[in-house]
């Protein structure tokens, strides 16, 4: 990318990385206390991969760890001579106290779920209320640069619900990728750096900044976070980070100069973008909630392969990376190039997908094509391969034969899979005594598989 573009302060980017970082890892313990105190904890049960209960209430950490990075930021323009990175490149004025108060109520849309588990579509509305507050606050997707002549799109009135939809889809990305101990954390972490470094090829200070603070507070959460995790970062993590992604993006590609660059959010984000898109069709192709959990994303394709959660974890790190790597290069190749990048990217992603038959649960036919017996919610009669897509309360599950496990496949009932209170010890620590979770306020049980 040529041209002159703001500079981006080095010197403020590493200190509030820092910052971001040490506070999370600071706050983590005193989250995973506070998640005891109020019972936030998962549980394990069929449609989850922890075998222990696990306090969910990480976001906590998260959010302190962002909060104090934009106080330190604030601090350094009030008193150190710091300049003011958040207006340039982005065409209007933009009140960032309102885009704050947003942030806010998405994490406390994530703190009231993780406690008390809110219906879905309280949830959802939750969501879209602290995204209408960040559209009001200014912070649009409002035009796009027109690629054929000089100028842009502008999308006028229509941009509010545009913003509105972007914002809610990219904190729920996050929210449905968060089923393996630090798969959330990490992804974030890579993408919110893809979209730094694009922010200071574009000249976005601001963006910049921001991104690096959001790595810093997922990197921090890591360390309690990667398996075996001692907290899980809950929705009031997982919408967060996906809500700041979302933030960062737009401030990152608003009013570019560069069409293409439109397309390094959604190809950095692509894994978690393709999990939730496949997760839907699936769903509802097997006529289920598109808010039900079921066992058919990708790190259960990959377990269900025979690859440990660490393993898992890193070939989805390494995946995501590998688009990210690519869309910030397509953002500095023209003409022949940049369409074999696309090219590459799309060869490997669609053997990823091929070998991990994600599109099978997708294509599959009502009807059993061995007995000819049309199904209900997408299971086949002989418990086969739907059964592991939806899975329900009182089902038995396939257990497949692992990879080179020797392991012949097996059915356990969930009832035998669940564990249920949990006790406290001195120390802050959670163990289970029973296998029962005593009921409480109707709460619904699957909180960590998504």
């Amino acid at each position: 990318m040529k041209g002159a573009h703001p500079r981006v302060n080095w010197l403020e980017c590493i200190i509030l990385f820092l910052v971001a970082l040490v506070t999370t890892i600071l706050l983590t313990p005193l989250a995973r206390r506070l998640a005891i105190a109020l019972d936030a904890i998962d549980y394990p049960s069929a449609r989850r991969v922890n075998q222990t209960p696990i306090p969910r209430m990480g976001g906590v950490a998260i959010f302190g760890g962002l909060a104090a990075a934009v106080v330190v930021a604030f601090a350094g323009m009030q008193w150190w001579g710091w300049a003011t990175p958040l207006q340039g490149g982005l065409g209007h004025n933009v009140n960032y106290l309102g885009v704050a108060v947003g942030v806010f109520i998405m994490f406390g849309v994530g703190v009231i779920d993780d406690i008390y588990n809110l219906r879905p579509k309280v949830k959802l509305l939750g969501q879209i209320v602290a995204a209408c507050v960040v559209a009001g606050s200014g912070l649009l997707f409002s035009s796009i640069h027109n690629f054929i002549s000089d100028g842009y799109f502008e999308f006028g009135l229509l941009a509010y619900p545009l913003t509105v939809f972007y914002l809610v889809a990219f904190a729920n990305i996050i929210n449905l990728i968060d089923g393996l101990d630090g798969l959330a954390a990490g992804i974030t972490a890579i993408t919110a750096a893809t979209i730094g470094v694009l922010a200071v090829l574009t000249g976005r200070p601001g963006a910049a900044l921001m991104s690096f603070v959001i790595v810093g507070a997922c990197l921090g959460f890591l360390k309690s976070n990667i398996h075996p995790a001692s907290i899980f970062m809950g929705d009031s993590g997982a919408l967060l980070l996906g809500f700041a992604l979302g933030i960062v993006s737009l401030m990152a590609v608003a009013r570019s100069a560069f069409f293409v660059s439109l397309l390094v959010p959604i190809l950095a984000a692509g894994v978690p973008i393709i999990d939730t898109a496949v997760a839907i069709i699936r769903r509802k192709r097997a006529h289920q909630p598109i808010d039900s959990a079921d066992r058919g994303h990708i790190h259960h394709r990959l377990l269900q392969a025979g690859y440990s959660q660490r393993a898992t974890v890193f070939i989805m790190w390494a995946w995501t990376a590998l688009l990210s790597a690519g869309a910030v290069l397509v953002t500095e190749l023209d003409g022949p190039p940049r369409f074999i990048v696309f090219a590459i990217l799309a060869i490997i992603t669609g053997v990823i997908v091929f070998k991990l038959h994600l599109l099978e649960p997708v294509l599959l036919h009502h009807y059993n094509p061995r007995r000819g017996t049309r199904m209900s919610g997408g299971d086949t009669a002989d418990g086969g391969e739907d059964a592991e897509w939806m899975v329900e309360e009182e089902d038995y599950i396939p257990i497949r034969t692992m990879r080179g496990s020797g392991r012949s496949a097996t059915q356990q009932p969930t009832a035998e899979r669940r564990s249920g209170s949990r006790s406290s010890t001195a120390d802050g620590t959670v163990s289970p005594r029973s296998r029962t979770k005593p009921a409480r306020n109707n709460a619904q049980p699957h909180k960590r598989s998504k």
